[in-house]
């Protein structure tokens, strides 16, 4: 029996795996590199998160986003120089060539429990059994669309998760619904590439972050406003920082914080490609959807009352949520024992779900250890903490096969 199989080969993935190999824990990764990224994200498009929080991480930070540009030649700097979505994906590439050679490009289909562990069948039909399991998936698998705009057809409606290009919206009328950086990103790119583009928000304000000055920064505006992984702020260098303080948190408490901290917005870099370029429909909620005449009628409720909006296509820029049930490859006998709250796994300080020997990383870690697990920036807390309990585990496994040979041997 395998000792570890981890499924999912983006920035925790290959962290976990570069951190496992480090300590000699035997193991095999499954998925395609940097997925999430390479197909799912639109071209042109740049990294909310600061270089400095960029990187994916190995126990000796040998490989760092810096490295990969000076060896490369791009431009780097830690904050002040956006981070391109090309560039971050050619250093996963990098870094999964480095430091995780093992990586297979295979996916998982099926994973079941059976005695001393979990069963795995992978989509070229092998069967493998391993003592435990790291889901280390991306965002992808929990995109979400609001119940409203659900029942439209595929060619009327699509999540921004489908669209690595845009250049096919080219001349079409089309309707992005969302505030944050992924509806930001993508209404910019539309418009540039030449779609007539209409934005729906919620918020009644768009909100960006802003544009670094290059100023050094006071004493005082260091200490008020602390710089981290995931932003200026005393909440945010908490969250970045303490996933672990985060994680003894009253459970009510944590869900509520991941619920509302870091809530929709963009980076400075996009505004320009936004305001005064792009239609906006701000302070407005989608409420139902239908199609006439071969176009999306969409009604949103605003302030003033209802109004009509009407486009060939709805792109649903509403982000991701994490719910168990999407994650079809787990047995339905394991995701009925899973403990979860808010449709997600309930997970110990050591990332472990309520299944033993069954752990979750990332994303559907955030109401566990906090909104660092929705960005890269956690991985290495991640990749650390993991590291040790499958230590521990091995060596475990390890003290309890010897244990006979001991016994006999004062006989």
């Amino acid at each position: 029996m395998l000792n570890t199989a981890i499924i999912g080969a983006g920035p925790y993935g290959l962290s976990i795996a570069a951190h496992f190999r480090r300590v000699g824990i035997p193991f095999r990764i499954f998925g395609r590199a940097m997925d999430s990224w390479l197909a799912h994200m639109p071209k042109g498009m740049m990294l909310k998160s600061d270089g400095f929080a960029s990187d994916i991480y190995d126990p000796e930070k040998a490989f760092t986003l810096r490295q990969f540009c000076a060896e490369t030649g791009i431009e780097y700097a830690d904050t002040g120089v956006p981070v391109r979505l090309e560039t971050f994906s050619a250093y996963g590439l990098a870094f999964r060539d480095r430091m995780v050679p093992e990586l297979e490009n295979k996916l998982v289909a099926a994973v079941e429990g059976v005695p001393g562990g979990y069963r795995l069948q992978l989509d070229d039909g092998e069967i493998l059994q391993a003592r435990s399991v790291v889901l280390a998936v991306g965002i992808t698998h929990f995109d979400y669309i609001p119940e409203g705009l659900a029942h439209l057809p595929s060619e009327f409606l699509s999540h921004s998760a489908r669209h690595r290009e845009v250049e096919p919206f080219r001349g079409r009328s089309v309707v992005v619904v969302g505030g944050g950086a992924s509806a930001l990103d993508l209404a910019g790119l539309l418009q540039e590439a030449g779609a007539d583009v209409q934005l729906v928000c919620r918020q009644k304000e768009l909100k960006f972050h802003s544009q670094p000055t290059g100023k050094p920064r006071s004493r005082w505006q260091q200490i008020r406003h602390p710089q981290s992984g995931l932003g200026p702020g005393m909440r945010s260098r908490f969250f970045a920082d303490a996933p672990m303080a985060f994680h003894y948190l009253p459970e009510a408490l944590r869900v509520e914080a991941v619920r509302r901290t870091l809530g929709p917005s963009g980076g400075w870099f996009i505004r320009d490609k936004v305001i005064g370029k792009v239609q906006l429909h701000l302070g407005c909620t989608p409420q139902s959807a239908r199609i006439e005449n071969g176009r999306v009628q969409l009604i949103v409720r605003a302030a003033d009352g209802e109004r009509q909006i009407v486009a060939e296509h709805v792109i649903a820029a509403t982000g991701y949520k994490v719910d168990l049930d999407r994650l079809q490859f787990l047995g339905p006998e394991i995701r009925t024992k899973l403990k979860a709250i808010e449709r997600a796994p309930v997970l110990s300080s050591r990332f472990e779900s309520s299944l033993p020997g069954l752990y979750f990383a990332g994303v559907a870690a955030a109401n566990s250890f906090g909104p660092v697990m929705r960005f890269a920036f956690g991985a290495g807390f991640a990749a650390r903490t993991l590291t040790h309990a499958l230590v521990r585990s091995v060596s475990r496994e390890s003290a309890s096969v010897a244990l006979p040979r001991a016994v006999d041997l004062t006989k």
